[in-house]
């Protein structure tokens, strides 16, 4: 028999005391199993890992247009506050309280109503979606393929839950509901500074064929010069020291792998570091602060910015801007054209690369230096302020994970 002490979180609120009570899930949650059409009141929605109970796309209600909307069609209800599963995608965390409201989908979902005597429909959200839980249920899967295994609702049912009192309850609810709030709030502030990237990218460069783009900075009103990326920067390739000699490895010179970029905007230290000796025994180079960092091997066109003095390994083609006629973050904002060009020229009958001889004949419209500082200045106080909120948003999620260990049982 289970000791009260393995009843009690480790982390609580104040003035709640005593251990919580044990109960079968299936006391707590009761199997909804009503079908029936689609209508105004119960429209037709998705389940997916990502969102939960969800809106159809509206590429799905394109191809209704073209099959013809079958309305006689009988679908699972599911209504606010339901909580759901897949049983197949369980494995994937395919498991979530219905916030969207009433609604129909397919049957291969399983619903369950929750007994609100004795529960709080977000405290058992909150219960099912962790990860423990998730990994105990997986106990019950059953099926001789991997991806066909499935965890049936009369399983789910028989596993043990903790309950604390109801206001207990309603207070870690809303605790995580807070939590919840501020991170659709960092991902609404993520998302809408990266349409803001998006669409900047697309009216502060010239389109194709043209020569000045359709947003500018106040001042600035001449054609853009058609360049070549050699002509506004050096193209450097890099190399590996020979990884059996313990004399060009574990020094002070930093050394990046293509795996080490995409991350982050600016990189300072790598993984891996080489010696004097070794940088001089390869064909490895030296490459300044303000370098971009360019992968040129599968994974073509990942790229970050040296904020210090660094060289790669052979995977990069990496960018040293001619600082009298090129700015590094108006050349790093255009990362998706460098991309773009060296997925296209790349070649090779292993695996696709792209040289620096090839990457040196890109074309590209280029403004007079003043206007590529503005340009890159901008687009580095959007990157810093999407780091910004990625890094809140990141914290946020950890917080909340940790969270979850914490106050259940």
């Amino acid at each position: 028999m289970t000791d009260d002490t393995s009843r009690v979180p480790k982390l609580r609120f104040p003035g709640f005391a005593g251990a919580w009570e044990q109960r079968k899930l299936g006391s707590v949650i009761e199997e909804r199993n009503i079908q029936q059409a689609q209508s105004r009141k119960y429209p037709l929605v998705s389940f997916t890992v990502e969102q939960g109970v969800t809106p159809k796309t509206k590429r799905y209600e394109r191809e209704q247009l073209v099959v013809g909307d079958k309305a006689s069609k009988k679908y699972k209800i599911t209504e606010y506050n339901d909580i759901v599963y897949n049983p197949a995608n369980l494995k994937f965390g395919a498991i979530s309280r219905n916030t969207y409201g009433n609604a129909v989908f397919s049957p291969i979902y399983v619903t369950f109503v929750v007994d609100l005597e004795v529960a709080s429909p977000s405290f058992i959200g909150l219960f099912v979606t962790r990860q423990d839980f998730i990994q105990r249920s997986l106990m019950y899967q059953q099926g001789t393929v991997y991806e066909r295994q499935s965890v049936n609702p009369e399983d789910l049912l028989s596993m043990n839950c903790y309950l604390p009192s109801r206001p207990e309850q309603e207070s870690i609810s809303l605790l995580f509901g807070q939590l919840d709030d501020l991170i659709t709030l960092h991902q609404r502030k993520l998302s809408h500074l990266r349409e803001l990237k998006r669409g900047l990218l697309q009216k502060m460069f010239p389109k194709s064929g043209e020569d000045r783009p359709e947003v500018r900075f106040p001042g600035f009103v001449d054609a853009w010069e058609q360049r070549k990326l050699g002509d506004i920067a050096d193209v450097v390739g890099g190399g590996t020291p020979d990884t059996g000699n313990p004399d060009y490895w574990n020094g002070d010179i930093d050394w990046y792998a293509p795996a080490e970029i995409g991350e982050s905007v600016f990189v300072s230290e790598s993984q891996r570091k080489i010696t004097t000796l070794g940088l001089r025994k390869s064909s490895a180079k030296m490459l300044p602060p303000g370098t971009i960092l360019f992968t040129s091997r599968a994974g073509i066109g990942n790229t970050a910015i040296l904020a210090v003095s660094a060289c790669t390994n052979q995977g990069f083609q990496s960018i040293v801007p001619h600082p009298e006629v090129a700015d590094s973050y108006f050349i790093f904002a255009r990362s998706s054209q460098l991309k773009r060009y060296g997925e296209k020229v790349g070649a090779g009958s292993t695996f696709v690369e792209v040289s620096g001889k090839q990457m040196s004949k890109m074309p590209l419209r280029v403004p007079v230096l003043q206007e590529q500082c503005r340009i890159g200045t901008l687009f580095r106080q959007i990157d810093d302020l999407i780091a910004l909120h990625q890094r809140k948003l990141s914290h946020l999620q950890q917080q909340k994970k940790a969270l979850l260990q914490q106050m259940f049982v």
